[in-house]
């Protein structure tokens, strides 16, 4: 049996164990969820709200990351080929000192079968749940407060994910109350209001560095 589509807009709420600003992607003007939250990219449509959180065990516990209207949802597929088109600066590019392009989501190139994965913040290991969401999100009505994240009003704390996996159905009598809420607090929309917590290009650059400075230590290999 065939699920109906709901006839009343969603809110998915979720916990964000890194903000690194890979997922979601807020950089250049477009917010997307392309890699890691699979359940909530197959079932998320057009209309509905994605929110992330602070995780537990941080002073930002409960405070808001992001929140995005989905205002397109394709599949990765056509992500890949709308990416090379439209918007080059979200395939990764380790090479780049940007970090906005260091940690972009475009991590599937389709061009080859199976999909060849771009060098960038996941790889083989990433692959199977990556893929397993299917679908790619974009926003083009979203705000995003990075390492700033936003406390709820009261009233509203509630939606707040406490756990792994996400939350729906629950959401569904604070809708309107937190859309209402978002959109009139006064921020900027489609903007990187902050940067994301965790940069991963100069954690990754330092991690090279290092296993460099490891490198001039060691002895040279004999040749057989």
């Amino acid at each position: 049996m065939t699920k109906k589509k709901p006839t009343h807009p969603r809110l998915f709420t979720y916990i964000i164990t890194v903000d690194a600003g890979a997922a979601p992607n807020p950089f250049w003007g477009v917010c997307t969820l392309v890699i890691c939250k699979p359940k909530i990219r197959l079932s998320a449509n057009l209309g509905d709200w994605v929110a992330g959180f602070a995780r537990a065990g941080t002073p930002d516990r409960g405070k808001l990351i992001y929140a995005m209207r989905v205002t397109q949802k394709m599949t990765m597929a056509e992500y890949d080929e709308y990416a090379q088109s439209k918007l080059p600066e979200k395939i990764p590019d380790r090479r780049s000192r940007d970090s906005r392009r260091f940690v972009g989501d475009a991590m599937y190139d389709f061009d080859h079968v199976p999909p060849r994965v771009r060098p960038g913040p996941h790889g083989e290991s990433d692959r199977k749940r990556d893929l397993g969401g299917e679908y790619a999100l974009l926003s083009e009505h979203f705000y995003y407060f990075g390492r700033e994240p936003i406390a709820l009003p009261s009233d509203l704390a509630d939606i707040a994910a406490s756990s792994r996996g996400h939350r729906v159905a629950k959401n569904q009598p604070y809708f309107d109350r937190f859309v209402a809420w978002i959109e009139s607090s006064g921020y900027e929309p489609n903007v990187v209001l902050a940067p994301p917590k965790a940069d991963v290009h100069d954690r990754l650059v330092e991690e090279a560095s290092q296993e460099a400075r490891r490198d001039t230590r060691r002895k040279p290999r004999r040749c057989s």
